[in-house]
């Protein structure tokens, strides 16, 4: 940050959160106890993707740092499901967190520090003010640079103390599946599940308990070979090939690795992997979206399916479906424009928001996509993307009834069923739903699941029968489907996020940016900041939206349309500008920033006129 900027005295309030803490051994840290410790807090919640990424942003810097810099995770709730402490606990566990984290349901923290986004990151220095806020992704560098400076400025200072911070870790429990994802049915009878906390894949026998073999060494990593040498992160979807394309190809199985951002080929015969698709490195707005396989960028692969001769890819990380060519070895983009919302249409047009699972309909006419943070059931047929189920990103809830009105609660998975219906793991409802595209109707099939992730018809003649994956259960459970629904209570949600008051008529929109110490905009090869801006409904904007260069922008609100969703896309570039040594850098580094906030909004006479978001910096302004 600028100095000016980082500068801004402003005492970081203290961290209160009524589900507690985890991570610390039964302990309460407070702020004023971390004195001398440089203090980043990450407001983060498990259902999103952006903060997945930012987790693992985070692990080399903690490790970098460890006696002098405390993480503490802020959980911040979304979805009903995200304000239970079990389930919290148990996403600290499953995305392998090693640092202290406040339970904060009631957002409490989160309203104390004026946050307005998911990721965004608090530097609070030794003295307990806070000297940055980094909304969204990339800003690891950008915390190295300012903690490398914060701890030549309080060594000197004499108030910085080294030393441990509060973390302590929890002894889980040992299991044969440790958060199992998803599920497929070889053409032997058996199952094979992608074993996320495990960072492998197993496969079982077809009562769902015996474990025959194991794929992967169990260690997080990005690694080809042999069954006990290869290594995946966080490993989710899995397909199937067809014959004729594995014989040509050499493997039987894609895999979405989705923490190493990348697909891995499984020879069933050898149980031998390979990567077959992704860098390794998570793709970045303005990176190629086509090319060969092994040379483009991928984000959160999180399911795979074969449709259309080709395997389809939900890439969860950036809102859209990509497709991969696994026998001219490329990739490209299929539908969705990386805006994250529920908009249907043409795929070029077409907006998704974490799509997670795929089912392909029995005349392989229809990919049907569950849209995670919509809470929807999609449909992609002939070029055109429709919303079954489903009202958009911050409406959820349990009902079942008339498509039009039923909800769902951040659903992971997807399964077609024998009579062509739609069985949907309703994750964070804890249930087993299904939706007829014959009637139109939503029933409930099953209750008291622990975050079932996907589900797959192993048995169709006494009755059909499903394996489902209970994620958080960590094992698979064989469900018959009922021939009467189950009458279950309804429930209707919209998020814990509290919306912005703005006026009608002329809105000055800002987006706060200040490159990190040492760095500069990048301007070399054209604007180094974007900005996009779109409104939900479209008639709430009536001037200012699309794209543009600058960080600022003069919106016009429409006062007829009560609320809505502003869409605010920014990014930002800067490079290396000095080095450690303070003479300029040669061959300078270039870095992105970049967030997409999706601002609930409520129009009124009373509203604020203006709206500033910060993507990197303290907003002096507010």
């Amino acid at each position: 940050m600028t100095e000016s900027t980082r500068r801004a005295r402003v005492r970081a309030p203290e961290l209160v959160g009524a589900g507690g803490w985890i991570n610390t051994g039964g302990k309460s840290p407070t702020l004023a106890g971390l004195r001398g410790k440089i203090v980043l807090l990450d407001f983060w919640t498990f259902c999103c993707v952006n903060c997945l990424h930012v987790l693992d942003e985070l692990r080399a810097l903690e490790e970098k740092y460890r006696d002098v810099l405390v993480v503490v995770g802020v959980h911040s709730p979304k979805f009903a499901h995200e304000t239970e402490h079990e389930a919290v606990r148990a996403a600290v566990e499953r995305h392998e967190i090693h640092h202290a984290v406040l339970d904060d349901p009631d957002m409490a923290t989160w309203r104390q520090y004026a946050v307005r986004a998911w990721p965004t990151l608090v530097v609070v220095d030794p003295e307990g003010y806070v000297v940055a806020q980094l909304a969204g992704e990339g800003h690891a560098h950008a915390i190295d640079a300012l903690v490398a400076e914060l701890v030549s400025e309080h060594e000197d200072k004499r108030t910085l103390h080294r030393g441990d911070g509060p973390y302590i870790p929890a002894e889980p429990p040992h299991t044969d599946l440790r958060f199992p994802g998803k599920l497929l049915r070889l053409p032997s009878g058996t199952l094979l599940a992608s074993d996320a906390g495990h960072h492998s894949l197993v496969e079982l026998a077809d009562d769902g308990v015996t474990v025959l073999r194991r794929i992967g060494s169990g260690r997080r990593g990005l690694v080809d070979g042999g069954p006990r040498h290869a290594s995946f992160a966080e490993p989710q979807g899995v397909a199937l090939l067809p014959a004729e394309v594995a014989a040509h190809v050499g493997y039987d199985i894609v895999v979405a690795d989705t923490a190493n951002h990348a697909l891995r080929g499984v020879s069933l015969a050898t149980g031998t992997v390979r990567t077959v698709a992704g860098t390794g490195r998570q793709w970045w707005q303005g990176a190629t979206t086509s090319g060969g396989a092994r040379e483009v960028d991928l984000s959160s692969p999180w399911d795979v399916a074969w449709f259309g001769g080709r395997v389809v890819v939900a890439m969860a990380g950036v809102h859209q479906l990509w497709e991969f060519d696994p026998v001219g070895e490329a990739v490209d983009v299929l539908a969705g424009t990386t805006n994250e919302g529920l908009e249907d249409g043409p795929v070029e047009t077409a907006w998704f928001a974490q799509p997670s699972g795929l089912a392909v309909s029995p005349d392989g006419h229809t990919l049907w996509i569950a849209d995670a943070e919509t809470s929807a059931l999609r449909a992609l047929t002939d070029g055109e993307v429709r919303t079954a189920v489903g009202e958009g990103l911050f409406d959820f809830g349990l009902r079942d009834g008339d498509a039009r009105h039923a909800l769902f609660q951040h659903p992971l998975g997807v399964t077609v069923l024998p009579d062509g219906s739609v069985a949907v793991s309703d994750t964070y409802n804890q249930a087993l739903r299904r939706y007829d595209p014959r009637t139109g109707k939503v029933t409930t099939l099953a209750t008291g699941l622990r975050e079932p992730a996907d589900a797959v018809v192993v048995a169709d003649d006494d009755g059909v029968y499903v394996m489902v994956a209970e994620s958080a259960g960590h094992r698979l459970t064989r469900i018959r489907i009922p021939d009467e629904a189950l009458t279950v209570p309804e429930e209707a949600h919209r998020t814990r996020r509290p919306p912005v008051e703005l006026a009608p008529g002329s809105l000055a929109l800002t987006v706060v940016f200040d490159a990190p110490p040492g760095q500069k905009l990048d301007d070399r090869y054209g604007p180094a900041t974007r900005l996009v801006v779109e409104g939900s409904p479209p008639e709430l904007l009536t001037a200012g939206e699309g794209a543009g260069t600058g960080l600022t922008r003069a919106l016009v609100l429409d006062a007829a349309v009560g609320e809505g969703v502003l869409h605010v896309s920014a990014m930002a570039a800067s490079c290396d500008a000095v080095g450690a040594d303070g003479k300029p850098v040669e061959y300078p580094a270039c870095h992105v920033h970049q967030q997409d906030w999706g601002v609930p909004i409520r129009v009124t006479a009373e509203g604020a006129a203006e709206l500033r978001l910060v993507l990197a910096g303290i907003d002096t302004g507010r």
